[in-house]
């Protein structure tokens, strides 16, 4: 059946499941919902997602599907083949591990409404607290790697880990300045990535709501 997705072109959340579902080759439609206008909180889209958040995966069923690691297991059980978790279980766990490590404990710590409501309500540097969050987190990363990489995070095959590490590397070298050499594995697993089709297309520079593409010419 036909799905649609709901998305923002820079959001890292809505990145992973563009890649799981190119990786996938998962046919479906693309809807953009605007974070900068506060699109995700208008009340056609909170009825979608009462959450105002993206992305929401959206079933020909109707059933709508939240949280980017919600979507990609759900993915993962529905469309098994390339899969993108392991079968031994204590690589599965690893990957999960990882996948938990940049989703709850790097990513919401630098979040486009936790950097907003610093700056607006305490006047604080969020730049400065956002690369202090993520490279706290990509030492502990970096750490965990040195045991689980091969290729890639967890051995030498695309996992969930890998979609979402991409995301989170980007945002740590284009946002918020984050000194990327003290952090070997994690930059040759994300820039190994960048050359893979799935991972291109998912690109936030790829995307029909990416402001620059209505200026090239």
């Amino acid at each position: 059946g036909w799905m649609e997705l709901y998305s923002y072109w820079r959001s890292s959340c809505a990145w992973r499941v563009r890649t799981a579902l190119a990786f996938k080759d998962v046919d479906y439609t693309l809807k953009t919902v605007d974070l900068s206008k506060r699109e995700q909180r208008a009340e056609e889209y909170l009825k979608i997602c009462p959450l105002g958040q993206v992305p929401t995966l959206v079933l020909d069923s109707g059933t709508c599907i939240t949280q980017s690691l919600s979507i990609l297991e759900y993915l993962e059980e529905t469309h098994p083949e390339p899969p993108l978790l392991p079968k031994d279980p204590v690589q599965r766990a690893d990957v999960r591990t990882i996948c938990n490590m940049i989703t709850s404990g790097i990513q919401p710590l630098q979040n486009r409404q936790v950097t907003t409501h610093l700056e607006t309500e305490y006047n604080a540097d969020s730049l400065k607290w956002a690369n202090h969050f993520v490279t706290a987190g990509f030492v502990a990363l970096e750490n965990i790697l040195e045991r689980t990489a091969g290729k890639f995070c967890v051995g030498d095959e695309l996992t969930m880990a890998d979609v979402c590490l991409v995301p989170q590397v980007y945002n740590a070298r284009e946002r918020f300045q984050v000194n990327m050499q003290q952090f070997p594995i994690i930059s040759r697993i994300s820039d190994a990535c960048t050359n893979i089709k799935a991972f291109k297309s998912a690109d936030p520079l790829s995307q029909p709501d990416n402001p620059q593409k209505s200026t090239e010419t």
